[in-house]
Protein backbone atom coordinates (compact mmCIF):
# COMPACT_ATOMS: atom_id res chain seq x y z
CA UNK A 1 0.00 0.00 0.00
CA UNK A 2 1.30 3.51 -0.98
CA UNK A 3 0.49 6.80 0.52
CA UNK A 4 0.91 9.79 -1.24
CA UNK A 5 1.72 11.89 1.76
CA UNK A 6 1.99 11.99 5.64
CA UNK A 7 -1.55 13.28 6.03
CA UNK A 8 -3.26 10.12 4.77
CA UNK A 9 -0.76 8.00 7.22
CA UNK A 10 -2.13 9.99 9.83
CA UNK A 11 -5.74 9.28 9.15
CA UNK A 12 -4.99 5.89 8.55
CA UNK A 13 -3.37 5.60 12.25
CA UNK A 14 -6.54 7.22 13.71
CA UNK A 15 -8.75 4.87 12.16
CA UNK A 16 -6.85 1.78 13.40
CA UNK A 17 -6.68 3.20 16.58
CA UNK A 18 -10.15 3.94 16.58
CA UNK A 19 -11.08 -0.36 15.45
CA UNK A 20 -8.90 -1.58 17.79
CA UNK A 21 -8.21 0.33 20.87
CA UNK A 22 -12.10 1.80 20.72
CA UNK A 23 -12.52 1.04 24.56
CA UNK A 24 -9.59 2.60 25.78
CA UNK A 25 -10.14 6.10 23.84
CA UNK A 26 -13.18 5.58 24.70
CA UNK A 27 -12.32 5.50 28.86
CA UNK A 28 -9.36 7.89 28.03
CA UNK A 29 -11.82 10.78 26.86
CA UNK A 30 -14.36 10.28 29.62
CA UNK A 31 -12.09 10.91 31.93
CA UNK A 32 -12.35 14.55 30.38
CA UNK A 33 -15.80 14.72 28.64
CA UNK A 34 -19.15 13.19 29.68
CA UNK A 35 -19.72 11.19 26.56
CA UNK A 36 -22.27 8.77 25.75
CA UNK A 37 -20.41 5.77 23.26
CA UNK A 38 -22.46 6.74 20.65
CA UNK A 39 -21.74 10.58 20.73
CA UNK A 40 -18.36 9.38 20.80
CA UNK A 41 -18.59 7.14 17.94
CA UNK A 42 -20.24 9.79 15.77
CA UNK A 43 -17.71 12.82 16.69
CA UNK A 44 -15.00 10.11 15.54
CA UNK A 45 -16.14 9.47 12.39
CA UNK A 46 -17.32 12.81 11.54
CA UNK A 47 -13.40 14.03 12.69
CA UNK A 48 -12.34 11.18 9.79
CA UNK A 49 -14.34 12.45 7.05
CA UNK A 50 -13.50 15.74 7.84
CA UNK A 51 -9.97 14.97 8.03
CA UNK A 52 -10.53 13.38 4.75
CA UNK A 53 -12.40 15.75 2.97
CA UNK A 54 -9.11 18.49 3.32
CA UNK A 55 -6.66 16.25 2.50
CA UNK A 56 -8.89 16.08 -0.94
CA UNK A 57 -9.29 19.31 -0.93
CA UNK A 58 -5.97 20.63 -0.47
CA UNK A 59 -4.61 17.88 -2.73
CA UNK A 60 -7.25 18.67 -5.70
CA UNK A 61 -7.73 21.97 -5.76
CA UNK A 62 -3.94 22.63 -6.35
CA UNK A 63 -3.92 19.79 -9.05
CA UNK A 64 -6.59 21.23 -10.62
CA UNK A 65 -5.28 25.52 -10.51
CA UNK A 66 -2.09 24.04 -12.01
CA UNK A 67 -3.80 22.06 -15.27
CA UNK A 68 -6.18 25.20 -15.58
CA UNK A 69 -2.71 27.71 -15.67
CA UNK A 70 -0.44 25.06 -17.83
Amino acid sequence: MVFHNQLECVLLLWGLLFFTAHEWMYRLHVRWFRLPVDQFDAIHYAGMALYKIGIILFNLVPYIALHIVA
